[in-house]
């Protein structure tokens, strides 16, 4: 049984994987829907935290639905990322999650995200700071991070050690390095060893490649860890989090909803993000999520190319309607 602090996850929880302008409240809630145990928020910038930036607060705001359900902040001051976490607390998530793991440059360059994997020290010491100020409040705070800088530093089964003695409840590890962003193949071994080091007590959720129920189950089995994340193999896919489940629960697999059930869930997430966003902002991060909607349809491509340049619910309504299989 997995937990984070007092929060009982089940046996093998799977997380919806936070991703910048993906993982939004729409989608989260969609994603829940169809099975996903743990939701985190889209990552937030600890600086506009701090700055009380509206656009950045609005990403903090979920669902009662939604939970459990995690705020994540990224960031490299101590101080900073103290009070981000302070201010994520007043909307009383489930657990506060640190962001070490993303890639990006932009965010690297900054010795934040991943970046800090080249100062572990330090990234142990803003760790420790964030958890000492949430243990007055009894919240728990978990992370989430990568194997390593490059192929030459892979230092996560140390670095798990020191986060947990630095207090965390709970560590989600990509098996990628900084340097693979997200090619090659992610490496499970390294996170296999971090959830049978007999040093670790608290939970080891995985990430990396998990694009099918089978690979879930094989991760389970193979590495033990208590849990999946899965990010890109769900978007404009929610129902993956349903196929995982009846996979481990029966052996059997359950097939891709029908033509008319994702024409219905992909007008729904439309219409929720358009109630977040309005219109304009919703019609542009929908395409992120056709192509997995409507995989595998044969004749679909001039469908999707149309929508693709579609700016209107309406448009994208006209469309959908006039394709059968």
């Amino acid at each position: 049984m997995a937990r984070i602090g007092n929060i009982d996850l089940g046996d093998f929880p799977l997380w919806l994987s936070p991703m910048e302008a993906v993982t939004d409240a729409p989608f989260r809630s969609l994603c829940k829907q169809y099975g996903a145990d743990v939701l985190v928020s889209e990552f937030v910038s600890s600086d506009a935290v701090v700055r009380l930036a509206q656009k950045t607060l609005s990403k903090m705001e979920f669902r009662p639905e939604e939970r459990p359900t995690g705020i994540q902040i990224f960031g490299h001051d101590e101080q900073s990322m103290r009070r981000a976490a302070e201010i994520a607390a007043s909307k009383q998530p489930d657990f506060i999650d640190l962001n070490w793991g993303c890639p990006v440059r932009k965010i690297v360059s900054k010795g934040a995200g991943s970046g800090i994997l080249q100062d572990i020290p330090k990234m142990v010491a803003v760790t420790s700071a964030v958890v000492r100020a949430m243990q007055e409040i009894n919240l728990p705070v978990t992370v989430k991070t990568r194997l390593g800088w490059d192929a030459s530093s892979k230092p996560i089964v140390e670095v798990a050690e020191r986060l947990q003695d630095a207090g965390i409840a709970a560590i989600s590890i990509h098996g990628r390095t900084r340097a693979q962003l997200y090619g090659g193949i992610a490496d499970w071994s390294l996170i296999g060893q971090v959830k049978n080091n007999p040093r670790m007590h608290i939970p080891v959720f995985g990430n990396g490649d998990i694009d099918s129920a089978q690979k879930a189950v094989q991760a389970k089995q193979e590495y033990g860890v208590d849990g999946i994340l899965i990010g890109r193999a769900a978007i404009g896919n929610p129902w993956i989090f349903a196929q995982v489940k009846h996979f481990m629960q029966s052996g059997g697999e359950l097939p891709a909803p029908d033509v008319e059930e994702r024409k219905k869930v992909c007008l729904q997430l439309f219409q929720k993000e358009i109630e977040c966003k309005g219109e304009r902002v919703a019609a542009q991060e929908m395409k992120i999520h056709y192509p997995g909607f409507f995989k595998g349809l044969p004749g679909f491509k001039p469908i999707k190319v149309k929508l693709m340049l579609s700016c209107s619910l309406q448009e994208v309504q006209e469309l959908l309607d006039s394709y059968s299989a």
